[in-house]
Order: C-alpha cells, then structure tokens, then sequence
C-alpha cells in the first residue's frame, strides 16, 4: 500500500530526488541548451560545496526542493553551498569524476557506474518510513488493456534517462526477457529525461507506456487524485535500495566523514527537521555497496544480452 504522505515523497523520487503537474497545468519551459558553467570561486573567496541533483523530477521542482537542505549544509559548515543541475544522469556522474562537484544526489544506476568505472564513493542514503527502497511501476493509460509488459508490443514507450534503474534499464530488462529489444520490440521510444514528465506522458496520451520510479508516483497521484482516473500501474519491479548521497573520488577522506557526520544527524538537530520535512524523509542512514548488488545483477544481464 502506498503510505507516505504528501511531505514524506516529494524527495525521493528526487532522488531520489518533486512536483509534477496535473494533467492540465503546463510545465515550465526549461532550455538546457544553454547552460551555465558551474560556478567557479573567487581565489580570495571561501570555496562554496556544490552539490549536483539528478533531475529525477522535473528540473524546477528538484530545485525547490532542494533548497532548504543547502542553506541548512551552508549553516553547519559555514561555507555557500551551491546547488547543480543538469539534464541527464551521466552529466552529473561527469562532474563528479571531474571534481567540479563534490557531492551528488544520483540515481542507483549512475552510482553503480561512477562506483566501478571512477571511484564514485557512498556517503548515505535517504530513508522513508524505516526504509530504503523503491521500486520500477510500469504504467499504461487506465483505459488500456494491457496486463504485462508482452502486450505493449509495438506501442510507443516514454524512458525517464538513459541510466536510469527505474525509467530504461529494468523496463529494458523486461523486453528483453521476452527475447527483444526496446529497438524491435515497441513501435518508438523517446527520453523525457525526468519522472514526473513521463507520467504526464502517458496520462495525456503522448505515450502508450513507461516505466517509473514509484515515489515519484506516489507523490502524484496524491498530489492530482484524478490522475487515477487516467493511468495504471501493470507492473511492479523487485525492490531496488534507494538512490543514494554519494561524494566525488577528489574528496578527502576527512572532508566526506564530516559530510557524512552531518547528514546522519540532521534528524537529531531540531532545526534539520523542518529540511528533512521539505525533501519528504525520515532522514539519511548509512548504507553499504553491497546493498547496490541487486540493481548491478538487472544492469549485467541488460548488458549481457546480444
């Protein structure tokens, strides 16, 4: 059963970075063509912490969201913190391996890659009602008749991000179970390169399915109850464990064991409460690579397969 509420999803699917709009509303046009560099401190200034969000939801409702946990970070550090956005997860995981960002709110599969291909270290993960997971809702239209994914042959399907565990990489497990590819087995698939966008998708017809992260999901659907009315999930993956806080390999160990301090406290300081409020959990806990294990077996056999 879905059980969190409101304040307690908006995040991780952040994650796990929030909002997504109703069926009606238009999202905000976003032009990631032209893009910023990431800022770059004075020499005489106080080097700022930047901190990368993967757009896990759309870019503006990541941004929101994030922002009281930035000025609580700069507070306790004393130090500006600055948050970084880019359109994809491998873009973030580049800042990353190039130490143009120190810290990173990424997805599991862009962990998993930046851990074995760069050195990508975990510094904690978020936790939502004593847990640590989430998992892949394959969804249709509520009118469709589609039970599974071996009835979306030749439709057209809407991936989240190319890395993505939730959006491309199990829902490409499944097709290819059935002895396919994405390429030869649905009509046309496009990259709406956040969750939230991807429901929107296929609740207004843009896309016959998708496969999405569940708290995402379950944020808008509270959020937009009519939305109920127009999509269904057909499909739940096993549990995958949370998108964690990871830390670039350029971070000394000292630097990420203060980071790491600081976070795991937040929900014994009263002034972190209202921060973990805002981002939808409980808090941060520790967590092992191991725990990643499951989403490396579904990206092996992806990639294993011809």
């Amino acid at each position: 059963m879905r059980t969190c509420s409101v304040t307690r999803v908006v995040v991780l699917s952040l994650l796990l970075g929030a909002c997504t709009a109703s069926r009606t509303a238009a999202l905000p046009y976003v032009d990631f063509s032209h893009r910023s560099p990431v800022p770059v401190a004075a020499s005489t200034a106080i080097k700022p912490l930047r901190v990368a969000v993967a757009a896990i939801l759309s870019p503006e409702g990541t941004i929101d969201s994030y922002g009281a946990l930035a000025s609580y970070l700069a507070e306790r550090l004393g130090r500006p913190v600055e948050i970084v956005q880019r359109r994809t997860y491998q873009e973030i995981n580049d800042l990353l391996k190039s130490g143009d960002v120190e810290v990173g709110f990424v997805c599991t599969s862009a962990y998993v890659a930046g851990h074995d291909q760069f050195g990508l270290r975990l510094l904690v993960a978020p936790q939502i009602d004593d847990q640590t997971i989430y998992y892949s809702e394959l969804i249709v239209p509520y009118d469709s008749t589609a039970e599974s994914m071996s009835d979306l042959r030749g439709v057209v399907f809407a991936f989240t991000d190319p890395i993505s565990t939730t959006g491309r990489i199990y829902p490409t497990y499944l097709v290819e179970q059935l002895g396919e590819t994405p390429e030869t087995f649905f009509a046309r698939t496009f990259f709406t390169y956040s969750h939230d966008r991807a429901i929107k998708a296929v609740a207004d017809g843009v896309a016959d399915a998708a496969a999405v992260d569940s708290l995402v999901l379950d944020y808008a659907l509270k959020r937009n109850p009519n939305l109920a009315l127009q999509i269904k999930v057909i499909n739940r993956s096993p549990a995958f464990t949370i998108p964690p806080v990871v830390v670039s390999p350029d971070v000394t160990p000292r630097q990420a064991a203060e980071l790491r301090d600081l976070l795991l406290s937040i929900s014994t300081d009263p002034t972190g409460t209202p921060v973990l409020a805002t981002l939808g959990i409980d808090g941060f806990v520790s967590v092992d690579d191991g725990a990643y294990d499951g989403v490396r077996a579904v990206i092996d056999a992806v990639e294993q397969t011809p």
